[in-house]
């Protein structure tokens, strides 16, 4: 059997020696949600975090990231980044700002360290699932091995 290919999000969390598991499942354009992705790979959409993209009005960018079946609340994040204005970049531009694709955005490995809060929800359970940086693909780790890994806040983001 071929070796897994490796995403720069799980070589940062090898290089830390942080313990993980890959989750894969087949990704369709159609249903390519979070929501999705959870039901795909069999957990509850509460524990499998994806990765919101946003960039305030002094052009500052920031990684939120939020439960499946949540959606980042901007008046939050607002006060949270001392923003007056916030919103998610354009799907056009998150390669160019991230490395990454819709779908496939993990909060770790960027091409840039920007400021990244995770939900506070995260602590509530054993391990989340996010984006290993590659459609189709979940890691499964503990939340604070995750705010560790991306120096990570946690925060009230819905």
């Amino acid at each position: 059997m071929p070796a897994e290919k490796k995403t720069n999000a799980m070589r940062i969390l090898e290089t830390l020696s942080i313990p993980y598991r890959v989750v894969e499942y087949e990704f369709d354009e159609e249903n390519s949600d979070a929501v999705t992705a959870a039901k795909k790979t069999g957990l509850p959409p509460e524990q499998v975090f994806k990765t919101i993209v946003m960039r305030n009005n002094n052009k500052e960018i920031f990684v939120f990231c939020v439960p499946a079946d949540q959606e980042v609340n901007l008046k939050k994040v607002r006060m949270l980044t001392n923003s007056k204005e916030i919103l998610p970049v354009k799907q056009a531009e998150l390669l160019g700002l991230t490395g990454y694709i819709r779908g496939g955005c993990s909060p770790l490995g960027m091409k840039r360290k920007y400021t990244t809060f995770i939900d506070e929800t995260a602590q509530l359970f054993d391990f989340i699932a996010v984006s290993a940086g590659q459609r189709g693909r979940q890691m499964l780790l503990k939340a604070d091995d995750l705010a560790k890994a991306a120096d990570a806040c946690y925060a009230e983001l819905f």
